[in-house]
């Protein structure tokens, strides 16, 4: 068993002023090289008012940047991007990426977003409904010889090309919680992820992808299972909470000293993660960076 960890990117600069953002990742990742091999992004387009930083302009940037690191994103909003033009920006970044590109997909869900952009925003039925599309538009576009055509519920593509196509394919991990959408994990994905989840509810939601999985007569075992959150360590719960500014708490986040945080972790290894991607509070900060590598990552790994 491999464990593999993660970092998110955050999405801007949240905090300070805009260099801030850059001068805390040219700390922080010379550091995490060896112990994280991936780095991660949110699709979004606003946060309240905050600084927000578009997805694959981040990830190209930092694939090139740091070619030490898998880059994908924790997940993109299927709607934002006509499949076809996904599924060509993707093999794209796979061919220049030297194949280190994973794509993560979901069916969006943040409706000001939508609305602020002048994006449909359908029921969630008929977004799974489209990220199903948009999962066999990508699958053929990057496995069939072009020209490729095909004729979906709400997308289309006719006569596509796709060259080079990626090689390897990119690994795909679908999130999301809801039972249609786990299916779809099942039915085409190589990763699923469940996003700020308690152990318990972490737990449930496997147990209905494995259902899937049987019923479609696809080994569990072959799709690997990631959690996405926020990890914050003080010298206590109380200083761990009061760095994340008292947003981050330990229903929904690894928040604590680095002891409860491999506890915490370890629940999840045990119920089968093996890719932790984390938004790491203050990443640039020795008293972070010192125990997660040096504690909680060794830790985590002696169970392997």
């Amino acid at each position: 068993m491999t464990l593999h960890f993660g970092l998110n990117l955050p999405a801007g600069p949240v905090m300070g002023p805009p260099g801030k953002f850059m001068d805390d990742l040219d700390v922080a990742l010379p550091q995490l090289v060896g112990h994280f091999d991936s780095l991660w992004m949110t699709d979004h387009f606003i946060w309240d008012r905050d600084p927000c930083y578009e997805a694959w302009t981040v990830m190209s940037y930092f694939a090139a940047r740091w070619p030490q690191f898998k880059i994908g994103p924790i997940v993109l909003g299927q709607s934002y991007r006509n499949p076809a033009l996904l599924a060509k920006m993707a093999a794209t970044l796979q061919q220049l990426s030297g194949g280190r590109f994973i794509m993560g997909i979901g069916a969006g869900w943040k409706e000001d977003e939508y609305r602020a952009y002048d994006w449909p925003y359908p029921r969630a039925g008929i977004r799974i409904e489209q990220l199903q599309d948009t999962l066999e538009i990508m699958t053929r576009m990057w496995r069939e010889p072009g020209p490729v055509s095909w004729q979906g519920r709400h997308y289309s593509i006719t006569d596509a090309i796709c060259e080079p196509r990626p090689a390897p394919v990119p690994p795909v991990i679908v999130g999301g919680a809801g039972r249609k959408t786990m299916r779809l994990a099942a039915q085409y994905a190589d990763g699923w992820n469940l996003p700020d989840s308690p152990i318990e509810r972490f737990r449930e939601r496997r147990a209905i992808l494995q259902q899937h999985c049987e019923e479609l007569g696809r080994d569990p075992a072959s799709i690997e299972l990631s959690w996405f959150g926020r990890l914050s360590i003080g010298e206590s719960e109380q200083a761990a909470i009061a760095r994340s500014h008292g947003r981050w708490t330990r229903e929904r986040a690894f928040v604590g000293t680095p002891s409860h945080c491999i506890e915490m972790m370890q629940a999840f290894v045990d119920e089968g993660v093996r890719r932790f991607i984390l938004d790491i509070m203050d990443v640039a900060d020795e008293d972070v960076l010192g125990p997660l590598l040096e504690e909680v990552l060794p830790a985590l790994q002696q169970t392997d």
